[in-house]
Formats: C-alpha cells, sequence, structure tokens
C-alpha cells in the first residue's frame, strides 16, 4: 500500500463543489499526489477524471494511486494550459461536468529540498517540470538588474525589489536557496506567519514555471471552449492569482460588454457565460488550519457556467 504523503487543501470544501455530478467527465488540471483526483472519483462513482500534472514523479506516484479506478482515469502529461486545449478539442463540451484547478506549488514539490523550492534547500531549482529549460539558477544568476526588479515588483509585490535586486547582482553567483535566502534575509519584510524569504521565493517560482502565465491561458481556453455547463473550481494561494480569477469570472457573468461610455445597450445584452457561485472566495476552516498549516492561503473561487 502507498504512503498517501498529504490531505490536500479545502479538502472538504471540494467535496461539497462537486458532489451533484452524476455523470460525465472532470478534469483536475494540478493532479500532484492525487488527493483531489482520488476525492472527485470516490464522491461521484459515475463519472470519469482526466488528471493533468506536468511533474513525472506526480505522474508515478498517481499512476499506482489512482490504479483502482481503472478506465475511470486517464492521466496526462505537460503543463495544463497546453493539455486542456487538447482535452476540450477530443472531449464532446456536453460531457465536460467539472474543472478544477489547484493553482502552485504543491507539496510534493515542496517536501523534496532536492527540488529546490524549499528556502532550506542545498539546490536552486524550482522547475514543475524538471525537463524544463529555465530553472531558478539561472533566473537568479544570469538575469539582468532590470529583470530581477521586474519579477521582484510584480510576483513578490517587494516594496524595496530595488534593494533586494542589488544585493543580488551584488552577491551571486548562488547556488543553493538556502544561501540566497539567508543572504536577503535582512532585506526582507518580516512577519508572524511566514518566513521572511516566502515572498522572494514566489517570486522566482512564478517567474521560472510561468504560473500567471499558465492561469490566465487556462482560464483563456475555458471561456473560449463554449461549455454548456460545467463546474469550474480555482484554488490559489496568493493574492496575484486570486484577483485574476475573480476578474475572470466577473467577465465570465457580464451579460452587456458594451464600453461603460456607451449609453445605450448595443451588444445584445446577451454575453453572460454562467453564475458566480462563490461572491467571496471559500477559505479553509480552523480545523483544517490546525491540521494544515498550508491552507492558511488557499482561496477557492466558484463559477458555474451555463447557468443565468
Amino acid at each position: 500500500m502507498q504512503n498517501i504523503p498529504h490531505v490536500p487543501v479545502l479538502y472538504q470544501e471540494v467535496r461539497e463543489a462537486f458532489k451533484d455530478l452524476r455523470e460525465g467527465v472532470v478534469i483536475d488540471c494540478t493532479m500532484g499526489y492525487g488527493g483531489h483526483s482520488s476525492l472527485i472519483l470516490e464522491s461521484n462513482p459515475n463519472i470519469k477524471l482526466i488528471a493533468i500534472d506536468q511533474d513525472q514523479t506526480a505522474i508515478d506516484f498517481c499512476t499506482k494511486r489512482l490504479k483502482q479506478y481503472g478506465e475511470r482515469v486517464s492521466i496526462r502529461k505537460g503543463r495544463f494550459s497546453n493539455v486542456i486545449k487538447e482535452i476540450l478539442q477530443e472531449v464532446n463540451p456536453s460531457q465536460i461536468k467539472g474543472i478544477l484547478a489547484d493553482i502552485g506549488v504543491s507539496s510534493l514539490q515542496l517536501d523534496q529540498k532536492e527540488r529546490g523550492f524549499s528556502y532550506e534547500s542545498d539546490t536552486l531549482d524550482m522547475r514543475m517540470d524538471k525537463d524544463a529549460y529555465l530553472n531558478a539558477s539561472h533566473v537568479i544568476n544570469e538575469y539582468s538588474k532590470g529583470e530581477l526588479e521586474r519579477i521582484l515588483l510584480e510576483y513578490g509585490e517587494l516594496r524595496n525589489y530595488k534593494k533586494i535586486a542589488d544585493v543580488i547582482i551584488q552577491q551571486r553567483p548562488f547556488t543553493s536557496a538556502k544561501e540566497l535566502s539567508e543572504t536577503l534575509k535582512p532585506h526582507m519584510p518580516r512577519g508572524k506567519k511566514i518566513h521572511p524569504a516566502t515572498l522572494l521565493m514566489q517570486a522566482i517560482r512564478i517567474e521560472v514555471n510561468d504560473e500567471l502565465g499558465e492561469l490566465k491561458s487556462l482560464l483563456k481556453s475555458i471561456e473560449e471552449a463554449k461549455l454548456p455547463e460545467v463546474k469550474v473550481a480555482i484554488i490559489s494561494f496568493h493574492s496575484l492569482e486570486d484577483r485574476i480569477v475573480k476578474k475572470a469570472f466577473a467577465k465570465w457573468s457580464k451579460s452587456c460588454i458594451c464600453p461603460p461610455e456607451v449609453f445605450r445597450c448595443t451588444c445584445g445584452n446577451n454575453h453572460t457565460k454562467g453564475k458566480i457561485i462563490t461572491k467571496k472566495p471559500i477559505m479553509a476552516t480552523e480545523g483544517e488550519l490546525k491540521e494544515n498549516v498550508r491552507s492558511r492561503s488557499a482561496k477557492m473561487r466558484l463559477f458555474q457556467m451555463g447557468e443565468k
């Protein structure tokens, strides 16, 4: 029997979100250890699931974990922004009933220090796909000062991004995440709940894996697929991702798409793609927070396609 390494975030909330499915296909865009995938399969015995991950370690693990579900499961390797386009072309749109994406780094990657995601890691990597070209070492040791400032400001939202970029330029090359975080620790914002290097590591990781670009591409593919009846659940872990999801859902819910300066609607006022289910994001309960500290930043937003 496999040693299941962790319980996924918002476990009960995801179960609740997809509890009414009687048939059709659910797409898990971020399979990881398969926690959400197995939950959905167990709770909905008549549905099929297509799971996506770019990490071969996760695929090897879940090939064994999800074997018990037989032909109900199909696992695809690759970036979900690309793979979902293929799936949406292959599967009848009326058969797709649910899409789930748990955005960001998984426990699978965080717990393996050799992957370089942890600030205690002896490597400087951070690739979700170990076959990808760009890694954290290249970003830190090869990027120009301007490029470093960009990612520190946009992805880390660090106010003193110029100072941090200066220190990196002056002190590089760096060979490990541990060395990097210790060197920059005096210049990082301090909070009671997170490690000082958290925002720095976040910025580098987002750049290496193009996480925001991936999310935007996923949402665009869903929007353009003209799915008649599908529940979309997106779990994000920081404000940058949550803003993108919130903005996309708001756009999908609008019936009138005329410019604000137009006095009278000329678009037909029939462009709504569905209904926002969660006006405010769903967050972890106190009970879950006690059991899994990583759930503290998780926010899930839900959208029902086809519902007016």
